[in-house]
């Protein structure tokens, strides 16, 4: 993670709530420009932050489908994935971005490496104009030496503008677990606190969370540098 781009913004919107960040240098103001600085970010105008970099590990593979549904029938708890790029500089939604998301299954598995078959949980979507991507997936579940996560990749016109991870928090993680298919495994002993990778910048990738009957849906709002 590149810490120094990070504390040149300001904060972010996630869905679930606003997330200030107390950042030296310039801030940006809203869509409508109507203020910046801290007194933007306490009342709410200044709603972006770069989102920030970490590892795309080693199971990334580049030609994923464009397509919505990413679970290929796998088991799990239904996970609606709304996921929004805006431009760090401007908070300006951007359209026609393609979102790459990949992650493992609820038996801790990714697709199509070391011998294992199939594309599930694997999906590219473009940006709408509001600049959101949509999947449809399920709840990951864990592998040794990893907390439970979601690698993205935003790319546009042939670049790569961020990669990162995505998080969960470890309360409704637990919640979910407990029940099958994740709760055929034994207990997880890598929790966000003591994930190395969520150590730099996790807490900043945390999904928002909400539940409606047994699904879930996770929100986030990924500023980046065009």
């Amino acid at each position: 993670m590149n810490d120094r781009r990070i504390t040149r913004r300001g904060a972010l919107f996630g869905l679930g709530g606003l997330f200030a960040a107390a950042a030296s240098g310039a801030w940006k103001t809203d869509a409508l420009g109507s203020s910046d600085g801290p007194a933007g970010v306490a009342s709410g105008e200044v709603t972006c932050i770069l989102a920030p970099e970490q590892t795309e590990g080693p199971y990334y593979i580049s030609s994923a489908k464009v397509r919505r549904n990413i679970t290929e029938g796998r088991a799990g708890r239904a996970l609606t994935l709304r996921l929004r790029v805006v431009d760090a500089s401007t908070c300006k939604p951007i359209k026609g971005a393609a979102v790459d998301v990949w992650h493992c299954d609820a038996a801790g598995v990714y697709s199509g490496v070391q011998g294992n078959n199939g594309t599930f949980m694997r999906g590219v979507q473009k940006t709408d104009a509001n600049g959101f991507a949509i999947f449809r997936t399920v709840y990951p579940g864990w592998y040794q030496g990893r907390t439970v996560h979601i690698h993205v990749k935003v790319h546009l016109g042939g670049n790569v503008l961020h990669t990162g991870q995505l998080y969960f928090p470890d309360a409704v993680t637990d919640t979910v677990f407990r029940k099958a298919p994740y709760s055929r495994r034994g207990r997880r002993a890598t929790r966000n606190a003591n994930d190395f990778v969520f150590r730099n910048g996790g807490k900043r990738s945390l999904l928002a969370l909400r539940k409606t009957g047994t699904a879930y849906t996770g929100s986030i709002t990924m500023g980046v540098q065009r």
